[in-house]
């Protein structure tokens, strides 16, 4: 399934040229729909060469991480990402499709391979209320470029019951970890060079959302 925003066959000059990742799951129209209007020009596919010649590519997903990982090993879009982050080329992945760029995710006692791009286990998190589902504020680190600009009460609309809770470790790994609480810490975003990833899903969170796409957006090179 393959669709673009309106706009010609080529990108106009200075938007980039961002592929979100159609292998079945993720909210596809609607970080679609959030980027074009940061100012990206768009294409949801699952054409592997699309996507590792796009400027950005967004790794959506929702649900278990299971499943999302089986919809990654049946398009073959592993190697993909990893030789996108390897050549230093933009990554974005949004709420499950985060946790799937760490080493596994462990649901129900049943522990499933990520794609190790990150280092850390997906786990549940230890809160009385789940899932966690509704507004949070985040503490991004000193020098984050993902919330550059926002408040610091910024709120980002969170649905999961899952989460990555060692900061500690992706913080030695030198990626900057922005956090988030719902009866526990947990991390809520990872950036490390070409790499970032938010556990929320800012193409639902309105302006705050939106800032946040258009400052990953800048760290994109068009034409790369």
């Amino acid at each position: 399934m393959t669709a673009r925003v309106p706009g010609g066959s080529g990108s106009p000059a200075g938007r980039r040229r961002i592929v979100v990742l159609d292998y079945g799951s993720g909210n596809l129209r609607s970080a679609e729909r959030a980027l074009a209007a940061a100012g990206a020009d768009v294409q949801v596919t699952g054409d592997l060469a699309v996507a590792a010649d796009a400027d950005g590519l967004v790794v959506p997903g929702v649900g278990a991480f299971a499943a999302c990982m089986a919809g990654i090993e049946a398009l073959g879009a592993g190697p993909v990402v990893a030789g996108r982050v390897a050549a230093g080329r933009p990554v974005l992945g949004i709420c499950v499709g985060m946790q799937i760029l760490f080493e596994s995710g462990d649901e129900h006692g049943v522990v499933t391979k990520g794609l190790g791009l990150l280092p850390g286990s997906v786990t549940r998190l230890a809160a009385v209320r789940l899932p966690h589902m509704g507004w949070n504020t985040v503490q991004a680190p000193v020098g984050s470029v993902l919330f550059a600009g926002l408040p610091v009460d910024s709120r980002f609309y969170f649905v999961h019951s899952y989460a990555v809770g060692d900061a500690v470790a992706l913080a030695a790994a030198g990626a900057g970890v922005t956090t988030a609480h719902h009866d526990c810490d947990f991390v809520a975003a990872v950036e490390r060079g070409p790499l970032s990833a938010v556990q929320f899903h800012p193409e639902k969170s309105a302006d705050t959302g939106a800032a946040l796409l258009r400052n990953w957006l800048n760290t994109v090179p068009a034409g790369g």
